[in-house]
């Protein structure tokens, strides 16, 4: 079967989103790989602000979120405040090491988060969310903050900005990145068997740059 990793943080409601996608990507013959990595320091790393850090861009992002799931019929309650501090879920995410377990987690938690405004940065929380998915909460949420699994975290991260992941959600599929919930039907395009022009793309960024913003 075709493989995709799917990198995300529940910090995104996009990502919760794409979430509702899933079923669609397996259907086209994939396995997807829930990889957990920390949104902010992929924000550091490419030197940018966060869509919540941004207060113009904060009031768009959540009401084109709520539009986004009111089409989809998706109930929206979001988390007590935002941004939240991710961590626990994503050092929970991480210490589950079967990829199907995983992705249960997954799915339940970002349901929890964005559906029913659970509180995902508390980690007796998220244990009830692990034992409500068959697993063992309490030795989940001990292993969470183990050194062994935040370096787990932190490598994951760092490998997924050096390969050029820049945002969550991202679908990856034979070395492609499909960025944000708005990218689901270019990934099934792909799976499909279709591919650019890469030959034509390279030799448009190869093109120089004719302006140069001023920094602020």
């Amino acid at each position: 079967m075709k493989h995709v990793t799917c990198y995300f943080d529940p910090i995104s409601p996009f990502a919760w989103l794409a979430t509702k996608e899933i079923g669609r990507i397996e259907a086209a013959g994939c396995t997807v790989e829930f990889v957990p990595v920390l949104f902010a320091a992929m924000l550091n790393a490419h030197g940018q602000k966060g869509p919540a850090e941004i207060p113009a861009k904060r009031v768009h992002t959540f009401r084109d979120v709520m539009r986004l799931a009111a089409a989809k019929g998706l109930p929206f309650v979001g988390p007590p405040g935002h941004p939240f501090n991710p961590l626990p879920a994503l050092r929970i995410s991480t210490a589950i090491g079967d990829a199907a377990a995983r992705k249960r987690f997954v799915l339940a938690m970002y349901a929890a988060c964005w559906e029913r405004g659970a509180d995902v940065s508390d980690m007796a929380v998220l244990a009830g969310l692990a034992d409500g998915c068959g697993l063992d909460g309490d030795a989940l949420a001990q292993a969470a903050v183990s050194p062994e699994v935040k370096q787990a975290l932190a490598a994951a991260t760092e490998q997924a900005i050096a390969a050029g992941v820049f945002g969550v959600p991202t679908f990856a599929f034979e070395g492609e990145f499909f960025w944000g919930a708005d990218r689901i039907e270019s990934l099934l395009w792909r799976l499909a068997g279709n591919h650019i022009d890469e030959v034509a793309l390279q030799a448009f960024l190869d093109r120089p740059a004719l302006a140069q913003r001023r920094a602020a």
